[in-house]
């Protein structure tokens, strides 16, 4: 079995509920992520914030005014009032396949990776892609080699049977 720990992106960037809008905004921008685990100061998961929800609060809060870089205004807003709270969770120990199918039938971005009720990393749509595209790769490449080896083994059919009418 594949285990999510051998894919999940580790010690992910987290906030607390007390960090502000802003925060969540630098983060997700200067490091290019979509979701932010909102935790503890011992790590436990109390929430999640997404792109969408900044996008949201950002939309409500700017009057309709797209904005890409965190401003003032976004200080205001507390992520414990725009994180979603009941989040659900895979442990570290738990099948790749499982994670897939989870977040595939939910339709979600994400889920936190948990192991002794503390996140210890994320596992994410797009890491799922990058694993889609790494199989897809390894399945062309095996093709190659059996396609040649089938050519190698009809090119010395040939050769012996022209040999045999000799």
């Amino acid at each position: 079995m594949i285990t999510i720990d051998e894919f999940m992106t580790a010690d992910p960037y987290t906030l607390s509920e007390s960090d502000s809008l802003y925060d969540a905004r630098k983060i997700m921008t200067e490091r290019h992520i979509r979701h932010i685990p909102i935790t503890d100061s011992n790590k436990h998961l109390l929430g999640l914030v997404t792109q969408r929800d900044v996008l949201a609060a950002t939309d409500s809060n700017s009057k309709h005014q797209i904005k890409s870089a965190p401003d003032a205004a976004d200080r205001d807003i507390m992520l414990s009032d725009i994180m979603i709270k009941n989040i659900s969770v895979i442990h570290k120990t738990d099948s790749l396949r499982e994670a897939a199918l989870f977040i595939q039938s939910h339709k979600y971005g994400c889920l936190p990776v948990v192991a002794d009720d503390k996140v210890v990393g994320i596992i994410t749509d797009s890491d799922f892609i990058a694993i889609a595209i790494n199989l897809l790769e390894q399945v062309e490449v095996t093709e190659t080699e059996i396609a040649n080896e089938t050519e190698t083994e009809i090119d010395d059919v040939e050769l012996l049977e022209f040999e045999e009418t000799q």
